[in-house]
């Protein structure tokens, strides 16, 4: 009966990295018990809680012992490589020997400690080298009555392509997958090596590591979108009985899963012409569709066959295997939406129920069901002959009868013959690795004389090597040639520098070593030089390095591309211990100098994002220079930092697309561009930055801009298309079908601000704004105009400004838009065949205006006037003309793309011809196409209106309270006046007329006084806007610019500067009105 169970699944968080602590990342995961929270950075109080089957905190709480191993440091809920295997691991070994296939998956984004849990780094061993030692411990005390056998085998799953990191060939194009009957889905043609120890188990690893680490330099591949599937297949044989258990254990590290929504979420016309994503996209919609399946839901169908991962996983998930998944988690609140999705990823994975079953038969009825299959298709060969089919008709009969044959012959040899022909094969594979340094007739030298005290190793200090040797790789005392090979290494390494490969994934540095012994060593990808090295930006002879006088220099050939440090040399350069060497576009190697140089220093901090950081460094780029920490704020933002992460993961990427490029034929240039670096929004606030990709053709100066997503999509099926060409083949693709093409179209160049206040006072604005690129640079100047007007058209006057905004209210509101001219446009001046047009968005029109294009001019002339008008506008309306700018942006255009629209198409027109603004209809439109999740209910909004306006009313009557406090003083002290006055004298009747008489003069003055002063305030008020607006547009420029001392100095003058106009004018007038006047004072600054 079969066993039916859930996948197992735990969850694991790793420590900070190293550029995590820098950046001064926050934890935004918690853990208790079996429970696991996320909260979001950016609303602490959205906490997400996930319950697993087991929860593993490797965040804190640790500390390194004497051997290396990171154990608790006295809190019982830090989690080590030992509490992670007895819970996982043995779990595995367990089912395995009753006879169950067990699989083990790692998921996870690129750098969450995947490959930490899975393989594990010095002392801290992970699962898969555990689990291996383990099972080959049990083994080694087996009993008379039953055999044991352990076949291994490593493949990598890059691109839907098979390649196995056992075999010395790689096959064009990677192995076959096949399905057979009983097995189902397996792969065609993969090594699978016997192994009967512990030992030869690591150095397959060992030797599959090695494969794969040259394979993503020569292919040009990431690891990080490659799945590594080791596979072990445990036979237990039972003598007494004649039964045996078979058991496949599949230990599956799977690609970065960051990578697959890369390509789906963005309009790439291209985003189906690759298949690096295929297999963890499928991955996903298949556990999706079994999780469906577990809950009592109808599911037609299940995509296992739609790419190669899932054929092969076709039995772990929902099939016949107990499977454990480990989820591996980031921290970081930079990493807040990839580990939410890791988080779901992983429970939907908990609902799949499998059914295991032991696997376990008659020994002898596999070799008796092989035979009779055999002679069916020998009957049926017969048939075919006997009808004269052709050979091309019997193919499928012959391969079929061919792979019948060879299982066969591969159950009937023996166990101990297969063992003796793999030592054979690895013996001869390894010899020829034996090049100058320690022959392997030393180390039998050794063990003849190790007893022998007065004779000495023919080499100073080998025995020390061989024993540390022996210590740290447990070495079969029979295995002679992989010894030789280590003993010589390690005295290579004693004695010379080296060069020492980083690799993004960490299972992949220090995996390859290049000693550069005495006398001049040749690197290229000639085989006639001392170092060969292959892959992008490598030619022939790249560079010479010089070992004399214990001094190590390197000197670039001609045109060959070679970086130390950061900095590209051109010349002879002296190397140091320690020192970052990058050769070509993508080889990286750390310089590990002469033994007399060599230091203390923990080198492990060198790793691959040290590298980038020092590139991005070197090239100006930093956390600093994206405008990260703000005043009162001690961190950067962590959606910046995001940024700043995905500029250095994208660094060599680029660098590899313009070296495919290159060698293609493309002429093409791709830069790293940070979008809105130093842009605002219409309020003034930062708006979100993004990386994107300007590419630009070098013949032509066409320019396009790429979204980080297409750009990654473009770049894994640039690498389809670069490996065609490797291989030999033609690269050549049609247009709609080349990475490296894209339809022209237009390019935005910049953005200016205008600040729409003085329209809420009924000012005229006469703007010359600078148009800014991303990165605060000028690109041009526009000449814009805003005049407030009647219906008409008609322009108002100063006699026509009112003073307060809210008179406004629930009244028609006209005004226009100018755009005279731009100014020295950059963009025009760049190349021939361009243009311009402006484009703008007032409040809640539905789209963009545009003005008409304007061609190969540097100061084009746009005269152009748009007339809006709001029927009846509404306080949020008015809101929108005091705090927010009219955000212009710049359209650069090329020859043969596409014009923006420039009617008036689409947007709704009052009977005189003008735009309606402030359309309530249209509003709630534009709502409603809206994302659910982004809506704001109505009654929400009506509550939120009524209280600004209840706002207003609350500092209307306050100001109006203080205005009716100071008129019961100024009575108060005229009528105490009055009555002293009364008393003291008697005034005669003419007396009485004359002051009547100079009461109504002193009324008329008064009079006359309000109305000048009046007008001397419109006045006042004009000229304070217009110092305002200027000074508001020199803030954004100053807020993306360190400006000197004097410019600051001169910027602080004028904005001090408007004041005096108020206040002169303010304390020229009466008491009865200050109160007023500092009423509008308020009203104009916010």
């Amino acid at each position: 009966m079969p066993n039916v169970d859930s996948v197992k699944v735990a969850v694991r968080v790793r420590p900070f990295s190293q550029r995590e602590k820098d950046a001064g990342s926050r934890c935004v995961i918690s853990m208790d018990s079996n429970s696991t929270s996320i909260y979001d950075p950016r609303n602490p109080g959205h906490v997400k809680t996930f319950t697993f089957d087991l929860a593993y905190w490797s965040h804190s709480g640790f500390l390194k012992d004497e051997n290396g191993m990171l154990i608790s440091a006295g809190s019982n809920t830090y989690a080590g490589q030992r509490e992670v295997f007895r819970d996982l691991g043995q779990g595995v070994l367990q089912s395995a020997w009753q006879g169950y296939n067990a699989t083990l998956l790692a998921y996870g984004q690129t750098g969450s400690g995947k490959s930490y849990s899975m393989i594990g780094y010095g002392a801290n061993r992970g699962l898969v080298p555990s689990v291996c030692e383990e099972l080959c411990k049990a083994i080694q005390s087996q009993e008379k009555n039953k055999q044991y056998q352990i076949t291994f085998s490593m493949l990598e799953i890059y691109n839907e392509q098979v390649i196995d990191l056992l075999s010395k060939t790689r096959k064009p194009g990677g192995l076959k997958i096949r399905e057979d009957q009983q097995q189902g889905f397996y792969v065609d043609g993969l090594k699978l090596v016997p192994c009967d120890n512990y030992a030869q188990i690591e150095r397959l690893m060992d030797q599959g590591n090695k494969m794969r680490t040259t394979a993503t330099t020569t292919m040009n591949a990431s690891s990080s979108r490659s799945h590594m599937v080791i596979t072990i297949q445990f036979k237990q044989i039972f003598l007494d009985e004649a039964i045996t258990k078979q058991s496949v254990i599949n230990l599956v590290d799977l690609a970065g899963s960051e990578r697959q929504k890369s390509s789906g979420s963005e309009k790439d016309r291209l985003k189906e012409g690759t298949r690096v994503n295929l297999s963890l996209t499928t991955l996903g919609n298949v556990i999706s569709a079994l999780a469906e399946v577990a809950t009592g839901k109808k599911v037609l169908h299940i995509p296992y066959r739609d790419s190669v991962l899932t054929k092969l996983l076709q039995s772990a998930l929902g099939g016949n295997s107990r499977t454990i998944m480990i989820a591996a988690l980031s921290p970081a609140d930079i990493c807040y939406e990839e580990t939410l999705s890791t988080l779901r990823y992983a429970e939907r994975a908990k609902k799949i129920r499998n059914k295991a079953v032991v696997n376990a038969g008659p020994t002898e009825k596999l070799i008796r069901e092989l035979k009779a299959e055999n002679n069916k298709l020998l009957s049926r060969m017969a048939g075919l002959g006997s009808a004269r089919r052709s050979i091309s008709d019997e193919a499928p009969e012959l391969r079929l009868l061919a792979e019948s044959e060879g299982r066969t012959r591969s159950a009937q040899m023996t166990w101990e013959a297969r063992l003796e022909e793999a030592r054979q094969e690895w013996e001869q594979q390894y010899s020829v690795m034996t090049q100058a340094g320690v022959p392997a007739s030393w180390f039998q030298i050794f063990l003849s004389r190790k007893n022998k005290q007065e004779e000495k190793p023919p080499k100073a200090g080998l025995v020390c090597i061989i024993l540390a040797v022996i210590s740290s790789f447990q070495i079969h005392p029979t295995d002679i040639t992989y010894f030789s090979i280590l003993v010589q290494e390690r005295w290579m390494m004693e004695t010379f520098p080296y060069l020492l490969n980083i690799n993004e994934d960490p299972q992949l540095s220090w995996v390859l070593k290049h000693f550069i012994q005495d006398g001049t060593c040749d690197v290229g990808q000639s085989t006639s030089n001392a170092i060969i090295l292959r892959g992008l930006g490598i030619l022939d002879k790249h560079a010479t390095f010089t070992n004399a006088d214990g001094k190590v220099t390197i000197a670039p050939q001609d045109k060959c591309k070679v970086v130390v440090n950061g900095v590209t040399i051109t010349g002879e350069t002296e190397l140091q211990h320690s020192d970052r060497v990058i050769l070509g576009s993508n080889s990286t190697y750390l310089y590990v100098g002469p033994p007399a140089q060599r230091t203390e220093e923990d080198l492990s901090r060198y790793d691959y994002d040290f590298f980038q950081s020092e590139l991005a460094a070197a090239e100006g780029f930093s956390v600093d220079k994206l405008g990260t920490v703000g005043s009162g704020q001690d961190r950067a933002d962590p959606s910046v930092l995001a940024v700043f992460h995905d500029y250095i993961k994208l660094m060599p990427l680029v660098e590899e697309a313009n070296q495919m490029s290159q060698e293609l034929g493309k002429d093409l240039k791709f830069e790293l561009k940070v979008k809105n670096l130093a842009l605002s929004d219409s309020r003034g606030h930062d708006l979100q930055k993004e990386i994107t990709v300007k590419v630009t053709h070098e013949t032509t100066q066409q320019v396009w801009v790429w979204s980080k997503a297409k750009f990654i999509n473009r770049k894994f099926i640039m690498e389809e298309l670069y490996q065609r060409f490797l291989e030999g083949e033609d690269p050549a693709v049609n247009q709609d079908s080349d990475p490296f093409w894209d339809p022209v179209e237009a390019v935005h160049v910049g953005s200016a601000h205008v600040w729409l206040q003085a329209l809420a006072y009924r000012m005229r604005l006469e703007e010359r704004a600078e148009l800014l690129n991303s990165e605060g640079l000028e690109e041009a100047v526009v000449l814009i105009n805003l005049s407030s007007c009647s219906s008409d058209g008609r322009l108002f006057g100063e006699d026509e400004m009112v003073i307060d905004p809210l008179e406004l209210l629930e009244r028609r509101v006209d005004f226009q838009i100018h755009i005279a001219e731009c100014l020295g446009v950059k963009w025009l001046r760049g190349a021939v065949g361009r243009g311009i047009q402006i484009g703008y968005r007032v409040y809640d029109l539905p789209r963009c205006l545009y003005t008409k294009p304007v061609w190969e001019s540097a100061n084009p002339k746009i005269e152009e006037t748009v007339h809006f008008s709001a029927l009846n506008a509404s306080y949020d309306f008015l809101n929108y003309l005091q705090k927010n700018a009219l955000i212009v942006d710049l359209w650069g255009l090329q020859e043969g793309c596409m014009e923006m629209d420039s009617s008036l198409d689409g947007l709704l027109l009052t009977a005189e011809g003008t735009v309606v603004v402030d359309n309530p209809k249209a509003l709630t439109a534009s709502n409603a196409g809206l994302d659910a999740a982004m809506e704001v209910p109505e009654l929400y909004r009506k509550l939120l209106q009524m209280e600004q306006e209840t706002e207003l009313l609350r500092e209307l009557n306050r100001a109006l309270r203080e205005e009716n406090a100071l008129l019961k003083d100024s009575l108060k002290k005229w009528d105490t006046g009055h009555h002293e006055k009364k008393k003291s004298e008697s005034p005669t009747k003419a007396v009485q007329m004359m002051k009547q008489s100079a009461s109504s003069r002193d009324a008329e003055e008064m009079c006359s006084h309000r109305t000048s002063c009046d007008a001397e305030l419109a006045k006042a008020l004009k000229t304070f806007y217009q110092n305002m607006s200027v000074v508001r547009e020199q803030f954004l420029q100053l807020k993306h610019s360190r400006p000197p001392v004097s410019l600051f100095f001169c910027n602080s003058l004028s904005i001090r500067g408007c004041f005096p106009i108020l206040r002169n004018f303010v304390f020229r007038n009466s008491k009865m009105k200050v109160s007023q006047n500092h009423k509008v004072i308020e009203v104009v600054l916010l």
